[in-house]
């Protein structure tokens, strides 16, 4: 069932309509530009106006929603349509995906979004998304969540991730990717593959509500 998972999330059906806001997973330096294109061509695309990534100061390798803010501001990205999602806990000094997926999903709450799309690099987006999920079921069940991987970047080439302290390729980090999901389900941090599917096909057949 993991492979099924992995090929929607990497291969979603975004629906055409406009959605509530587009979220970004933090990333180190070596691997946001992939999140910054994407963003850029969605909102070109006019599915959204909004990009949202966590309102934080620079911290476990992401560096910080006021420097994303500059560096998408230069791919032409209004500086109103960049939104700083408050992170939970408020006073937290450490980032990691599930903290991420949370804060995301209860502003969506608080902001009344029904429905949003989540991206992180190519070799994260399975990861991630499987946590906005779970973040979802717990928070805001009838929120629709959609899957859209950054652009992809050179598989061999050499980079930092998982909070500013890894170091591989890319191609390299996904077999990490794929132990994290297995491990962070044994300690319920993550649900599992056949939950994560389960939203997904009530999701396509329209039954969040239900």
């Amino acid at each position: 069932m993991i492979e099924e998972l992995i090929i929607r999330a990497l291969c979603d059906t975004i629906p055409e309509e406009p959605v509530d806001g587009l979220f970004l997973f933090g990333q180190t330096e070596d691997n946001q530009q992939a999140a910054f294109e994407t963003a850029h061509q969605f909102l070109q695309s006019g599915r959204t106006d909004k990009v949202l990534c966590l309102g934080t100061k620079a911290m476990s390798g992401y560096p910080g929603f006021e420097v994303w803010k500059e560096e998408m501001k230069k791919l032409g990205i209004g500086a109103e349509q960049i939104i700083p999602v408050p992170p939970v806990p408020e006073d937290t000094e450490m980032l990691h995906t599930l903290i991420e997926a949370t804060s995301a999903v209860r502003y969506a709450r608080e902001q009344g979004y029904k429905r949003m799309v989540v991206t992180a690099a190519p070799f994260q987006q399975p990861r991630a998304f499987m946590t906005a999920i779970t973040a979802a079921l717990r928070e805001h069940p009838s929120l629709y969540l959609y899957s859209l991987p950054g652009k992809p970047m050179p598989w061999q080439e050499e980079v930092t991730h998982s909070q500013g302290k890894l170091e591989d390729t890319r191609a390299g980090l996904i077999a990490g990717e794929m132990e994290r999901i297995r491990c962070y389900h044994d300690r319920n941090d993550l649900i599992s593959v056949k939950e994560a599917l389960d939203y997904l096909n009530r999701r396509d057949k329209k039954k969040l509500d239900s």
